[in-house]
């Protein structure tokens, strides 16, 4: 059975949903303008559980030059599965993406 939950208690909860969304869109935004790197964002993501919690795809694709058509081979390449988040990055993992990347 699921736990039963207050209005209140939704609302705080979809508002920590809404803000997370804003969050990653916004890392994604400055990685597409170029303004963040990849490695700034991986260093990032140490101290922020919403950055940690993202998935690597998504963060490769709003690199410039990168669709999803290669950021797909590029993690086949590495070995990083297309679900993995940035948390989940191994220490081998991290190292070749840093290193594709300059």
């Amino acid at each position: 059975m699921l736990p039963q939950t207050t209005p209140e208690q939704r609302e705080v909860a979809l508002e920590k949903a809404r803000a997370a969304r804003r969050h990653r869109a916004e890392i994604k935004e400055l990685l597409s303008t170029g303004s963040l790197t990849l490695g700034e964002v991986i260093d990032r993501a140490e101290g922020d559980p919403v950055l940690a919690g993202t998935k690597v795809t998504p963060l490769l694709v709003a690199l410039p030059g990168m669709g999803k058509v290669k950021a797909k081979r590029l993690m086949e390449e590495i070995g990083i599965h297309e679900t993995r988040t940035l948390r989940g990055l191994g220490s081998r993992q991290r190292q070749a993406l840093l290193d594709h990347f300059g």
